[in-house]
Order: structure tokens, then C-alpha cells, then sequence
């Protein structure tokens, strides 16, 4: 089993709320345990705990959950992209994944609500599906065949 922990923006919460209760739903549909939910004030703020995360062991993949919203100026195009960043960074540092359901940047208010199921399905069905292949992957022995990780 899967022991997936999800880390929610606040900021947007009437899109981000409802991109949690469809992220919970495709977990509990997948069998994957969800071990831990921490909410952060903003999309910007999400790798601040995901060390935390990815250093216990009762975490086996990790799904951001976010929505950035255009505004007037370019801050939406800063905060997704430096988040986007940071998050692969610590995915590849730390061996674990960590899957971006970020909604934007770009994305007008209609538009994100529109994609808070796809979103969030896709976000947790890539950490668990990672998480499953990283176990086969270092489970696996070359015996002169090729392995396939499916």
C-alpha cells in the first residue's frame, strides 16, 4: 500500500477545498493510505514543509494541491514557477516523488474551477503510481532480461 501525504494551499480555498475532497476520493479509489494533509497559506509556501514530509517514513509520495490565479500582473507566473521549481527539487533530492497538481499559472478563476477534478485526480494517481514503480524498480534483479516496471 501506498502511504501518500497531501499538501494544500490555502489561498483559492474555495477551489483548493474541493480539489482535496476529489484528491481523498481518488486515493481511497486507488487503495492508497493518506498519512498526513497539512495545509499551507499559499502555493509558494508548499515546499517549505515538504522536506518534513518526504524525511518520514510513513510517506511514500507526496501530491501538492494548489490553485495560482492571473492577476494583474506577472506574481502569478513568479509563484507557480519558483513552487514548480523548488518541488522537483526536493522530489529528486529526497528519492521520493512528488507530484504538482497546481492549477495555473494563466488560469482565470472559471477556468480553475473547471479543472479541480483533473487536477487533483492527476496529482494523486501520478504519486501513487510513481510510488508503486520506485518499490518494483528497487525490488527488481537483472537476470539478463530486460525489466520491464510497469
Amino acid at each position: 500500500m501506498v502511504r501518500l501525504a497531501i499538501v494544500v494551499a490555502e489561498f483559492n480555498y474555495d477551489i483548493t477545498r474541493l480539489m482535496l475532497q476529489k484528491a481523498l476520493e481518488h486515493a481511497k479509489f486507488l487503495g492508497a493510505e493518506v498519512t498526513y494533509v497539512v495545509n499551507v497559506p499559499g502555493v509558494y509556501d508548499i515546499p517549505m514543509v515538504l522536506r518534513d514530509l518526504v524525511a518520514r517514513e510513513e510517506v511514500d509520495a507526496v501530491a501538492t494541491l494548489g490553485a495560482v490565479i492571473q492577476g494583474a500582473t506577472k506574481h502569478d507566473e513568479i509563484v507557480a514557477q519558483q513552487a514548480a521549481r523548488k518541488i522537483l527539487d526536493i522530489s529528486v533530492e529526497s528519492g521520493k516523488p512528488i507530484t504538482l497538481g497546481i492549477i495555473g499559472h494563466g488560469a482565470n478563476r472559471i477556468q480553475a474551477l473547471e479543472r479541480v477534478e483533473e487536477y487533483a485526480r492527476r496529482a494523486v494517481e501520478a504519486a501513487v503510481k510513481l510510488a508503486r514503480r520506485k518499490k518494483r524498480l528497487e525490488e527488481a534483479k537483472y537476470s539478463g532480461e530486460m525489466v520491464y516496471i510497469d
